[in-house]
């Protein structure tokens, strides 16, 4: 009878085991690993904690064998955990020292406290297995859309079920006034797994620019297939998105086949973010065409590029100013994330404007420096010349073929263009040694005494404070006011002489080389690292296309 009950309290361990591994898809192995060290520990509160014991469970009959283990050594020290070579070799005759005995023990009659401090052993290890299955499952998961039922909402942050994990949007992941409820089916983009000490974090959004990039690429099966390019995405979240399309077959139309037969495709997409309005752009090489066509549905009248600081300025007609801004400056903030240009917005009434009060300033300008009158400073100006620099050093036949002026007006002109510029430079010499600028910043080429000057007035002085700069502290740099929800440009020292990001960095590089900060072959070292990581990525782009 009592044979009878042993087995099946074993058939019943083994069953257990089965069970949580099944419900928890989790090894079974796993489980009874965890059953085996709860055993221990409650063999160990039974026979003593200071002794060392080993539980072992048959995985085909369900056994539970204890046993003591003993160190062999020369001198016992402790008994629980030691047994003299003596003993030993008398027990086993290949027995030596810093080998263990295994003592057999009789199994132990669990107390209601030892078997509840079992269960939570073995409660505690699956919970962790479960939690590294998890992690295993979804770590290399980012990046994919998944489906899952709503399990609860907390505090605006919707909880997900998604068959063998739980995932979570937060609140500023999900689209504004969309509300779930418990049992709701619910579509997102994993965007990062993490280990926690709660066990491993899945979060989701519904509201990154990926989002909608996988959605469409699930609608659009020429995007799945690579025949149709998504370059990039811009999403004023459950309002509107751009989206920037390339096709890689001249025969298939991008923005045709996004959008689908009678918007049957692109709606699809629309009907899952909440009726969020998409603008389907066809992308260009040339940024011009590209800004042109993420402005719309606003028409363009003419851009003028500034490639050095990434910014455009786009002249629209003066009806057309409203479209273009759109409501809240969405429209144009939307074109300028898609594109990554700064863009600013001008109406053709603007831009006249603009025009002649810069012709003006240039006009007074020569006035003053050349000591000319209004009709020569406004030829100069119409002609396109902008500085005195470009007067006094250009070929003297491009000021000569001027209408109206010959030879002679030309030579009188430059003449008083390089006075002008020597005394200026005089002028700026005596300042900056005022200012206590060092002579060696002169060497650093492009380095010019206006500019020490200007570098003289915020307190660089040396090679050594020059090499310090970054290059955003000569050329200034843009950060988003969150307030106003606009780039801000903040002005840098240099911002007057009109450097740009390379030129400014090559005269960073050479200070720092002649203040000994770095050499020439670090730098050729880094340039060489710069092109083997470009052409790598070049490489695995290609291996994924």
């Amino acid at each position: 009878m009592s044979q009878t009950g042993v087995s099946a309290n074993r058939l019943e361990l083994l069953q257990i085991a089965d069970a949580v591994a099944r419900e928890k898809s989790i090894d079974k192995g796993i489980v009874i690993s965890a059953m085996e060290e709860a055993i221990q520990k409650a063999a160990k509160s039974r026979y003593g904690m200071e002794n060392e014991i080993r539980a072992e469970i048959d995985s085909k009959t369900g056994e539970i064998r204890l046993q003591r283990l003993l160190e062999v050594v020369e001198n016992v020290e402790t008994e629980a955990t030691e047994i003299s070579l003596e003993e030993a070799l008398a027990r086993n005759p290949a027995a030596k020292v810093s080998d263990y005995i295994a003592e057999p023990l009789p199994p132990v009659d669990f107390g209601r406290i030892a078997a509840q401090s079992a269960k939570q052993v073995i409660v505690q290890k699956v919970r962790d297995a479960e939690r590294e299955r998890q992690f295993e499952e979804y770590k290399d998961r980012t990046g994919e859309i998944v489906h899952g039922l709503v399990k609860r909402v907390e505090y605006g942050n919707v909880v997900v079920d998604l068959g063998r994990a739980e995932g979570v949007v937060r609140r500023d992941e999900s689209l504004p006034r969309e509300n779930f409820r418990n049992g709701d089916r619910i579509r997102a983009y994993i965007f990062d797994v993490r280990r926690e000490q709660r066990g491993p974090q899945i979060f989701l959004s519904r509201t990154r620019p990926e989002f909608m990039a996988k959605l469409f690429a699930q609608e659009v099966p020429e995007i799945y297939d690579g025949i149709i390019e998504i370059r990039s995405v811009a999403r004023d979240p459950g309002s509107r998105a751009k989206i920037a399309v390339i096709s890689n077959d001249s025969s298939i139309d991008p923005v045709g086949a996004c959008v689908g037969m009678r918007g049957s495709r692109v709606q699809a997409v629309v009907n899952e973010l909440q009726g969020e309005k998409i603008d389907i752009i066809p992308w260009s090489p040339d940024a011009a065409t590209f800004i042109v066509n993420a402005l719309v549905p606003a028409e363009v009248a003419k851009v003028v590029l500034d490639e050095d600081a990434e910014r455009i300025e786009v002249v629209v007609p003066d009806e057309q100013l409203s479209l273009a801004i759109g409501r809240r400056g969405q429209n144009v903030r939307l074109a300028s994330q898609l594109t990554g240009w700064d863009i600013d917005i001008l109406t053709e009434e603007e831009e006249s404007t603009r025009r002649q009060a810069e012709f003006n300033q240039r006009s007074e300008m020569f006035m003053e420096a050349l000591d000319a009158d209004e009709l020569i400073a406004q030829l100069l100006t119409s002609e396109g010349f902008s500085s005195v620099e470009e007067v006094a050093y250009v070929q003297l036949e491009e000021i000569a073929g001027i209408e109206g002026f010959d030879e002679d007006i030309a030579e009188e002109i430059q003449t008083r263009a390089r006075e002008y510029l020597d005394r200026q430079n005089r002028e700026n010499d005596a300042r900056r040694k005022e200012l206590g600028v060092e002579d060696e910043l002169i060497s650093i080429t492009g380095m010019n005494m206006a500019m020490m000057v200007a570098l003289g007035e915020d307190g660089i002085k040396t090679v050594e404070d020059f090499a310090g700069c970054a290059t955003d502290d000569l050329i200034g740099w843009n950060e988003r006011d969150r307030e106003k929800g606009e780039n801000v440009h903040n002005d840098g020292i240099l911002e007057s002489f009109k450097l740009s990001a390379e030129q400014a960095n090559e005269m960073i590089m050479e200070a720092r080389i002649t203040a000994g900060w770095i050499t020439e072959q670090d730098l050729n070292a880094d340039a060489e690292a710069g092109e083997a990581g470009e052409a790598e990525a070049e490489a695995e782009t290609e291996a994924e296309g």
